[in-house]
Formats: C-alpha cells, sequence, structure tokens
C-alpha cells in the first residue's frame, strides 16, 4: 500500500508522536473496512455507482462553467475505486483537456501529464497505468481525488501515501479540488493532521455531499 512508502510522513509537523500513532492505527483499520466496503458492491455495483458519479461530475462541472482548454486531472482506478474514465472520455470529445498524475518522484509532489483515451498508457509506481513520458506536463485547473473515507469537512482518507496533500501544498494556483467517494464512506471525522489538506467538495452516487466551507 502506499502508507508504506514513507510511514513517518503521518507527523512532518511536530504532531505528539502518541497521537499521530493512535491516528495512523485507526485509519489502517478505517482503510480496510471502506476497501471491504468497495469490494462487496461487486463488479455490477461498482459500475453502476461510477455511472452516476460520473453523471453528477458532468453536471457539477457544468454548473461551474468548465469549457473547452480547460485542465482537468482525473485518475486510473485502481482497488474498486468509481470508474470516471467513460466520463472523461466524453470531456476530451468536448474539449476539456483530461491528465492524469503520475508520481515520478518518491515522496514528491505529483506531476501531471497529459491524458486521451487514445493514449497507450504504461505501468506507473503500484502498477498504476499512467500516460508515458513523454506525454506533455500540464497544471489542473480542476483535479479529482478518488477517496476511500471522506468527512463533512471535505477531508480525505486515501491510501496514505500523503501525495495528494503534498501537491496541494505547493500548487498555485491551487485547482478546484473534488473528491470521489461512496456516499456509505463517510466518517464523522478523519482526525485531521498537520499534513491534511480539505477538498473543495465531495461528490457521491448521490450528487455533491460536501462543500468546504469557505469557498
Amino acid at each position: 500500500m502506499a502508507a508504506d512508502v514513507d510511514p513517518a510522513y503521518v507527523d512532518p509537523f511536530g504532531v505528539d508522536p502518541e497521537q499521530a500513532h493512535d491516528v495512523a492505527r485507526w485509519r489502517r483499520a478505517e482503510r480496510a473496512r471502506l476497501a471491504g466496503l468497495r469490494e462487496r458492491l461487486g463488479r455490477a455495483g461498482r459500475a453502476q455507482v461510477s455511472d452516476r458519479i460520473g453523471q453528477h461530475l458532468e453536471r457539477v462541472l457544468g454548473d461551474r462553467g468548465v469549457r473547452r482548454g480547460c485542465v482537468l486531472s482525473g485518475y486510473w482506478p485502481i482497488k474498486g475505486e468509481p470508474d470516471l474514465r467513460p466520463a472523461l472520455a466524453g470531456l476530451h470529445r468536448a474539449g476539456v483537456t483530461i491528465a492524469l498524475p503520475v508520481v515520478e518522484t518518491r515522496a514528491a509532489p505529483l506531476v501531471f501529464r497529459r491524458w486521451t483515451p487514445g493514449t497507450k498508457v504504461v505501468r506507473g509506481d503500484w502498477n498504476i497505468p499512467v500516460p508515458p513520458p513523454e506525454a506533455d506536463v500540464l497544471t489542473p485547473d480542476i483535479a479529482l481525488a478518488p477517496c476511500l473515507g471522506w468527512d463533512g469537512a471535505c477531508f480525505r482518507l486515501g491510501w496514505g501515501g500523503g501525495y495528494f496533500d503534498l501537491t496541494l501544498a505547493v500548487l498555485v494556483p491551487r485547482p478546484v479540488t473534488i473528491g470521489v467517494a461512496l456516499s456509505g464512506a463517510r466518517l464523522h471525522t478523519i482526525f485531521p493532521q498537520p499534513h491534511d489538506i480539505p477538498l473543495d467538495l465531495i461528490l457521491t452516487e448521490d450528487g455533491v455531499a460536501a462543500t468546504r466551507t469557505g469557498i
């Protein structure tokens, strides 16, 4: 899992070690539970959820005035994540520029490279398909982030590598961030740590489930 890459990343700002350890242990247990939630949906259930989220995504982007030339970072689905590749393909046909995140340096911000439905992907970190090294590097205006879990403050629980938070901390201007999640994966809190950065909104199969205060 991504959490194995750099366990020290859990506490980069001097958080009380015992508290950080307790949160890390709780998050490991929640990741296993939430991954099981996805698994129990089955292939047909996950496909239905993906389709519904894709429809909601198109409406959200339309409401925000997303148009030709806008750069949207998606993701390649792994481990039962909602598969939004059909929606990304549709956005590409509509003139939106699509990128996918790539881990090019361990424990460093992500790089976003151009992707089209015809792109011949290669295997990147954790064997995730990514655009090839010659694909253009882009800066996203909007970034999708798959969530294992989420809370009402728009904090995201991912696989634990910390790459998305690390990237958001340095991206200027910051993109609009949309968490993609199951409605049943809502948590009371993820017990956010200093490195956790809230997303702008959470999108589930039921629509927009949470919006960050102040946007």
